[in-house]
């Protein structure tokens, strides 16, 4: 058993090692873009179904509370947590138009959406991106291996290489953390650098 563990964590590490190295540029733009859009007082989407919907929570929730500063919250929305909106769409539509229904209630232009989808083929996830390019809302999509067809739809993609949907599920999770932790010293960090290099100038 021992074994098994071991290999699984080394297995974690090695994808996670080879994403980074692949995407380290995009990650850091992705910052910048979410970033410039809290600063325009625009908002954060996120949606995904079962794994990544907790993951797409998980994220809101750092944004809108706090991840590793006590700073003012920001506006991030996770499309998939409101039971009676998710059912009330189901029930009168079609569970493929849950997401793609709020993107358009709630969803502004300048808006950026994380959209997650571990295999590529979530129905209701892309009809989202869908409409979300079409309100002029930035779309970030996040996937595995097998998601390709899904990256090309997305303004922005993290494709994870691996096809094992628990570590491209551990991947996703610690970009998210990433990218709240570069998003924060963007707009909380730096501005107070500059101020202070101004004021010894």
């Amino acid at each position: 058993m021992e074994k098994k563990i071991l290999k699984a964590f080394e297995e974690s590490m090695a994808v996670k090692e080879r994403f980074v190295k692949e995407h380290v540029s995009l990650i850091a733009e992705v910052s910048r873009l979410i970033a410039d859009a809290f600063s325009e007082g625009k908002k954060l989407i996120l949606f995904g179904n079962g794994g990544s919907a907790c993951d797409a929570s998980h994220i809101a929730a750092e944004f809108v509370n706090r991840f590793k500063k006590d700073r003012p919250g920001l506006p991030a929305i996770a499309l998939n947590t409101d039971v009676a909106v998710l059912t009330s769409i189901a029930n009168d539509y079609d569970f493929v138009e849950i997401f793609a229904r709020q993107v358009k209630t709630l969803g502004d232009s300048g808006d950026v959406a994380i959209a997650i989808s571990t295999s590529g083929g979530s129905k209701n996830v892309i009809k989202a991106v869908e409409v979300a390019r079409k309100k002029g809302i930035k779309t970030v999509g996040l996937t595995g291996g097998k998601g390709e067809k899904f990256a090309s739809k997305c303004d922005y993609a993290f494709v994870v290489g691996s096809d094992d949907t628990p570590r491209v599920q551990e991947v996703h999770i610690t970009l998210g953390h990433v990218i709240c932790q570069m998003v924060e010293e963007i707009l909380f960090e730096a501005p107070r650098k500059a101020s202070s290099a101004r004021a010894s100038s």
